[in-house]
């Protein structure tokens, strides 16, 4: 968390999001890398590029650079709706996803309760809701709390996370939330559980809330952390801007919660 003074207006930050490293690359499902140029190798550049050796550069170093390579799904991400499939109507891409989409409300349910590969209902998001004692508005950025980013640095984390059946996504979506978050690899239920249940003959659970966005758009963050650091479970607002790749299905993201005083 981060205090910052702006003008007259005093507010607190909170990262919500994943630190990209190289000690996931063996596990994850969706592989990085980044390669470090620093010291020589800038240097090395710098001389092959500009003709600028070690001798033209205070205490003969020159700049640092990373080089990384992942998919736009790989960490802290926001889903565009064209990332859900064919869409029935306009294709959304994340550098046409609007704005207001992005900046909002947020509201934080606790679903920690759940255990890996069980279903979010819409009965359970309207019963925290009520807990809260908070009604949904247009615009919202709903939050799922899971605790499942305690475990991003292991191998399997992605099927360690409850996820929200199509019934509670189209609850959110219909009251008009446009952005809904989750602290685990996706929003739906893990993969191993959905495609047991499809080869079992359910197909209509596979992947649903996200292609319950090929007919009601929305947008989804993916891979959010420290949801139980915010101190209150609304009341906040919550800023996830996505970067804006030309006809891309998602957009690493940099999100924070802000709570103002």
């Amino acid at each position: 968390m981060e205090s910052i003074f702006a003008g007259s207006r005093e507010f607190d930050v909170y990262d919500l999001s994943q630190r990209l490293s190289n000690r996931t690359t063996a596990f994850e499902p969706n592989p990085h890398s980044i390669e470090y140029i620093h010291g020589s190798l800038g240097v090395e550049r710098s001389e092959k590029r500009w003709g600028l050796g070690a001798e033209y550069w205070p205490d003969g170093q020159a700049m640092n650079v990373e080089t990384v390579t992942l998919t736009t799904h790989s960490g802290t991400h926001v889903d565009a709706p064209i990332h859900y499939g064919p869409p029935k109507g306009e294709s959304i891409t994340i550098d046409r996803v609007p704005l207001r989409w992005c900046i909002g409300d947020g509201v934080r349910l606790d679903m920690r309760h759940k255990k890996a590969g069980e279903s979010i209902h819409r009965a359970d998001v309207e019963a925290e809701l009520k807990r809260l004692e908070y009604s949904l508005k247009p615009y919202d950025i709903v939050l799922v709390m899971t605790g499942t980013d305690k475990h991003f640095e292991e191998p399997g984390y992605d099927q360690r996370h409850p996820g929200l059946r199509r019934d509670a996504t189209e609850f959110l979506v219909d009251s008009g939330v446009r952005l809904i978050g989750i602290d685990a690899w996706g929003l739906d239920r893990p993969f191993d559980v959905m495609a047991r249940e499809a080869r079992e003959g359910n197909k209509d659970q596979l992947w649903e809330s996200h292609v319950l966005g090929r007919t009601k758009p929305y947008c989804q963050i993916e891979r959010l952390c420290n949801l139980g650091s915010i101190p209150i479970p609304y009341g906040f607002t919550v800023v996830a801007l996505p970067v804006a790749l030309e006809g891309a299905s998602a957009g690493w993201a940099r999100v924070v919660a802000i709570v103002w005083k």
